[in-house]
């Protein structure tokens, strides 16, 4: 059971208000300081803030939401759902990344949505014999690397990604496009109740929300965010797989694609990824995990070279973040060391010409 915090009222009572997106109520939240202020500004403070008009602004001092708020957090008791605010260490915190990232997800299960490596597995949901094949062997070659998979529950590869993964006893998390008090597609109720175990459901609807189609490109935003990668294993040439490799690349994760036959209909989106260089081909496990440095031998390796590597204490301290974390962005990086931006700025440069970290898109570091 996790403790109900007061300011929980506020945090969900934000995400409903009209007219308020993520973006929107993240600009609402940072000027104002929290989501209690926001409902306890003034018209007047309100209005001040660059962005927001007397629509907005009247919908916030109308405050009707805060009823429906109450009713979700009877909810997330009676059920032991885990809400995480954006600002809570428990959030993914890769998605904050990510512009669009929600303000709160809800969150049943017992993964580590932070875990070091996190991986989605995405396709149609149309799957052949060929595309099930692949799937289940690029999971079981990823069996024993602290690897947290992450799909979205839907049929075809999806399925068999969770699926495979709960046989070989890796976490799993399903993310979902509709509230924690039901399963889409109910077939895969059973399915959803044994990935609880390891991994989880997690999901940025409330409950009473339907699987209706707009819900799904949101959470297909969420499944390329939260992740330090995607594989497409089959898709068509249009689908919700490629709009997720797509926001994938947007973000900056890696994309891989699992290539199939010319005259393979559900090939076609695999190979276009590749073909245009939107997506890395992938044969095996290996492949991944080569590209990613999980390749152990490889990071062997590498960790004996860098003995030899002469590193500061403020070089070593920033490496072990990277190393705990995977990718980290500058911001993050100089809050959670304690040092100074131009410090910080400083040592990522020297530690990109000594060879020890990759600069990426967005002001993004990773391990070499």
């Amino acid at each position: 059971m996790y403790p109900v915090k007061p300011s929980l009222l506020y945090q969900i009572g934000i995400t409903l208000i009209p007219g308020i997106g993520d973006v929107n109520g993240k600009k609402l939240i940072n000027w104002c300081g929290s989501a209690e202020a926001v409902f306890k500004s003034s018209a007047r403070e309100l209005l001040s803030i660059p962005g927001i008009g007397h629509t907005v602004v009247n919908n916030i001092l109308d405050q009707k939401v805060l009823g429906r708020a109450e009713k979700e957090i009877r909810f997330i008791e009676k059920y032991h759902i885990r809400p995480l605010f954006f600002r809570d260490e428990a959030y993914p915190q890769r998605l904050l990344n990510c512009y669009d990232h929600p303000l709160m997800l809800y969150f049943r299960g017992d993964a580590d949505l932070n875990q070091k490596r996190i991986i989605a597995f995405v396709g149609t949901r149309r799957a052949t014999d060929y595309g099930r094949v692949r799937c289940r062997e690029l999971i079981e070659g990823l069996q024993g690397k602290e690897v947290l998979i992450v799909s979205g529950l839907a049929y075809g590869i999806d399925g068999c990604a969770h699926r495979r993964a709960v046989e070989l006893g890796i976490p799993t998390v399903g993310v979902l496009g509709h509230g924690l008090d039901r399963i889409y597609p109910a077939p895969h109720r059973k399915l959803a109740g044994e990935m609880l175990e390891k991994g989880g459901l997690v999901t940025e609807f409330l409950s009473e929300t339907n699987p209706d189609r707009e819900n799904f490109p949101k959470r297909n935003r969420i499944v390329a965010g939260m992740t330090d990668a995607v594989v497409v294993v089959e898709s068509d040439k249009k689908g919700g797989a490629l709009i997720t490799a797509r926001l994938a690349n947007s973000y900056n994760r890696d994309v891989f694609a699992v290539p199939g036959r010319l005259t393979d209909r559900f090939s076609t989106g695999c190979n276009f990824l590749i073909k245009t260089n939107q997506a890395a081909l992938v044969q095996s496990a290996d492949d991944i995990g080569y590209i990613m440095g999980w390749d152990d031998r490889r990071t062997n390796a590498d960790r004996q070279t860098r003995l030899f590597v002469e590193m500061t204490e403020t070089e070593k301290f920033l490496y072990q973040l990277l190393e705990e974390t995977g990718t980290m962005g500058v911001d993050k990086l100089t809050v959670r060391s304690g040092f100074a931006p131009s410090t910080v700025s400083a040592a990522l440069l020297g530690m990109e010409f000594k060879g020890l970290v990759q600069s990426l898109p967005g002001k993004q570091y990773r391990i070499q």
